[in-house]
C-alpha cells in the first residue's frame, strides 16, 4: 500500500493511494468514507518526525571507495525535522558551501514506539519504507570535523513520494541517484553492512523511536556534487521515485558567521 499525507477541506490526514486519480482517508476519526479525487487534495510533507536518525558508512562498497574499514557498529548522526522537504520541493544550496552532494538512501518510517527492541521484533515497529536524499555540504563536513552543520540545512532531507508498506524484501532493493537524467549512483541494499532490522534494534537501544520518526539507512557508492539548476532523483525498486530541483540560496551576508 502506498500512503501519502494530504490536506483536504482544512483537515490533514494520511491517505492511501487507491488509483492514479484518487485517495482514501486512513484516519477513521475524520469520517471520510468515500474515495477523494487526488486533484482535490493538497500534498503535504510525508512525515513530521521528532527526529531523523541517519547511519553513516553502511555499504561495503561505499566504505571501499573511501578507503575506510567497515564499522563494527552503526555510526549514527541526526538531521533536524526542519531539514525535511517533500517531492518536488527545491533543495537550496547554502551560500556558505561550495560543494553540496546527493546521497540516495532507503528510509525507514517508524509506525510503533520502539525502545529496547530485539532485532527479530523490529519489523513490527516499521510502518513502511520510502526514498530519501541525505543532502550534504561536503566541504563543511570536512571543515568542521563533525557532521551536524553539513547535514542540517533546511531542505537537506527530501523524503517521499509515499510510504510503501508492502516491500517484498528490504534487503534486496536496487537504489539509484539520477541527476539530469544521467545515472550517478547505483547500489543494492544487499550490500548494507547493517540491515534495516538491525538498525531499528540498535537505535532503539540508544533513543526511543516514535511513530513518524525516520531512519536513513546509509548510501551506496557514487556520491557526487549538485549544481544550481540540477534535478536529482532517488529511485528505489519496489519503493518509489523521489525528484527534487536544486536552487541556490544566493550571495552570503558578509556579516554572517561562517
Amino acid at each position: 500500500m502506498r500512503i501519502i499525507r494530504v490536506r483536504y477541506q482544512d483537515r490533514s490526514f494520511y491517505a492511501a493511494i487507491v488509483s492514479p486519480d484518487s485517495v482514501r482517508c486512513l484516519n477513521l476519526e475524520e469520517n471520510l468514507t468515500e474515495d477523494i479525487p487526488l486533484a482535490e487534495v493538497e500534498l503535504l510533507p510525508l512525515v513530521r518526525p521528532t527526529k531523523v536518525v541517519c547511519v553513516g558508512l553502511n555499504y561495503h562498497e561505499h566504505a571501499r571507495e573511501l578507503g575506510l574499514t567497515p564499522p563494527d557498529e552503526p555510526i549514527l548522526f541526526l538531521k533536524p525535522p526542519s531539514s525535511v522537504i517533500g517531492p518536488g520541493d527545491a533543495i537550496v544550496m547554502p551560500a556558505c558551501s561550495e560543494r553540496v552532494d546527493y546521497e540516495a538512501e532507503l528510509a525507514i518510517v517508524i509506525g510503533k514506539t520502539a525502545r529496547f527492541v530485539r532485532e527479530e521484533d523490529a519489523p513490527a515497529h516499521v510502518f513502511g519504507y520510502t526514498c530519501a536524499n541525505d543532502v550534504t555540504a561536503r566541504d563543511l563536513q570536512k571543515k568542521d570535523g563533525q557532521w551536524t552543520r553539513a547535514k542540517s540545512f533546511d531542505t537537506f532531507c527530501p523524503i517521499g513520494p509515499w510510504i510503501e508498506t508492502q516491500v517484498p524484501d528490504e534487503r534486496a532493493l536496487g537504489i539509484r541517484a539520477v541527476v539530469n537524467g544521467k545515472l550517478r549512483q547505483e547500489g543494492n541494499t544487499a550490500d548494507m553492512i547493517f540491515a534495516p532490522a538491525k538498525l531499528v534494534s540498535f537505535i532503539s537501544r540508544v533513543m526511543t523511536l516514535l511513530p513518524g520518526d525516520v531512519i536513513l539507512t546509509g548510501t551506496p557508492p557514487g556520491i557526487g556534487p549538485l549544481q544550481e539548476g540540477d534535478e536529482v532523483s532517488v529511485e528505489i525498486d519496489n519503493v518509489g521515485f523521489l525528484l527534487n530541483p536544486v536552487i541556490s540560496e544566493g550571495p552570503a551576508d558578509p556579516s554572517a558567521v561562517q
